[in-house]
């Protein structure tokens, strides 16, 4: 399954990252979040959570995520103001590559997201207002890439 590759900007108060965010499209609709969490794990992705998508803007400087929509939809900002929109939906996969901003800018009420991080890595939550940005791509630079992605 190929991706739909999105490219952000550098260099502002987000990071983002020289890799592009990748969006997979229904990748694993139909799935249950066990099921989700357990292909993910068997991919290398770990540390898994349910919940939503912060509505403010942040990205993680110390690892890789992805986002999964197990049930619902939302309307995401990628790469801090002004970004681009993608609208999501169950089976949805979002991999954003350490330092990639994402804010839910709106989500159904039964939005239910499975987040994990390429192997399992700790994250941290930082927000363009609160972080000094150029220690941040100081750790972004020391987050190893990841094995494999989370769907084939």
């Amino acid at each position: 399954m190929e991706p739909e590759l999105l490219a952000l900007p550098l260099g502002g108060p987000v990071p983002n990252s020289a890799l592009p965010a990748r969006l997979y499209r229904a990748a694993l609709k139909g799935r249950t979040p066990a099921q989700i969490e357990h292909h993910l794990a068997d991919r290398g992705w770990t540390n898994a959570w349910r919940d939503g998508i912060y509505p403010f803007h942040h990205y993680h400087s110390t690892a890789h995520e992805v986002l999964v929509i197990a049930r619902g939809q939302a309307r995401v900002t990628l790469g801090g103001e002004g970004g681009p929109q993608v609208q999501v939906g169950e089976g949805d996969v979002l991999v954003l590559p350490a330092g990639t901003g994402h804010r839910n800018d709106g989500s159904s009420a039964d939005l239910l997201v499975i987040g994990a991080y390429a192997g399992g890595r700790e994250w941290d939550l930082c927000r363009p207002e609160e972080t000094d940005v150029e220690e941040a791509r100081a750790r972004i630079a020391r987050v190893p890439g990841w094995e494999g992605e989370p769907v084939d």
